[in-house]
């Protein structure tokens, strides 16, 4: 049983570790939304979304995790992204 509490215990480093990451990357979005906002650009950017998707299928086939869980992932992020865009458009 002590290993399963350190591999839990690991866990829980690695979600905290997800959250402070996602927290950083909405930073970074959050600033992008705001200059296309000031440069009258739409919330989405379809082509970038497509290259950024291929790119994180290859990353996790590469890391042995499953391309379609990546995308889903991805495509979560994305859309809450272009609801954030959207909403600092106004």
């Amino acid at each position: 049983m002590a290993e399963l509490e350190d591999i839990r215990a690991s866990i829980d480093n690695i979600d905290a570790a997800l959250v402070h990451v996602l927290a950083e990357r909405f930073k970074c979005t959050k600033r992008v939304g705001q200059l296309k906002a000031d440069h009258h650009m739409p919330p989405a950017d379809p082509e970038r979304e497509s290259r950024q998707i291929a790119r994180l299928r290859q990353l996790a086939a590469e890391a042995d995790l499953d391309p379609a869980f990546a995308e889903k992932f991805l495509t979560f992020i994305i859309d809450e992204v272009i609801r954030h865009h959207e909403a600092i458009r106004g």
